[in-house]
């Protein structure tokens, strides 16, 4: 395994540290972390998937960019890598893009709404010329399985009977 198997694994794994965040507060596992130069700048982990804020704004990836952006340095985005524990959808692919973040690792793929295959030679002049490189399946299987135990809980109503949910619980 190369060496930057082995950076990915490890920030993949504090990913996943934020997604078991979010699972114990009984919402959608998804954690994200952005990474410069072997240094986390920013995390965060699903919110607002259950209770009166249920939402579709807090997204993992959402709160880590916008806790990036509080930041308020003026860091190089195409060196940083956001990592996070499912395959990001449209909106959060977008912002990434906007971002101009170089590098996007995720661990599952989101049958549903993944954004990541988006042919950004198609795309309006914005996210065209966009230099971002996507890495999959890394630590899929960990992933993987918080989203088996998140479907699995009768109490969890966000995306049940979806696609999604079905997909998960049929993997392996």
């Amino acid at each position: 395994m190369s060496l930057g198997a082995h950076r990915h694994e490890f920030f993949m794994r504090e990913a996943l540290q934020e997604a078991r965040k979010a699972l114990l507060s009984n919402e959608f596992p998804v954690g994200c972390v952005v990474v410069k130069d072997d240094r986390i700048l920013s995390t965060g982990s699903r919110m607002g998937t259950t209770g009166l804020n249920a939402n579709e704004l807090d997204h993992a990836e959402m709160v880590a960019l916008k806790k990036l952006d509080a930041l308020n340095r003026a860091l190089d985005p195409s060196g940083m890598t956001l990592y996070v524990t499912m395959e990001p959808c449209l909106m959060c692919f977008g912002a990434i893009l906007i971002h101009r973040i170089g590098r996007v690792v995720y661990a599952y793929e989101d049958v549903m709404g993944g954004g990541t295959a988006c042919t950004l030679e198609e795309m309006p002049a914005l996210y065209k010329n966009s230099k971002v490189s996507i890495i999959s399946n890394v630590l899929r299987k960990e992933s993987l399985e918080l989203f088996k135990v998140f479907f699995a809980d009768p109490q969890n109503t966000y995306w049940r009977n979806s696609l999604l949910a079905e997909y998960t619980l049929l993997q392996q």
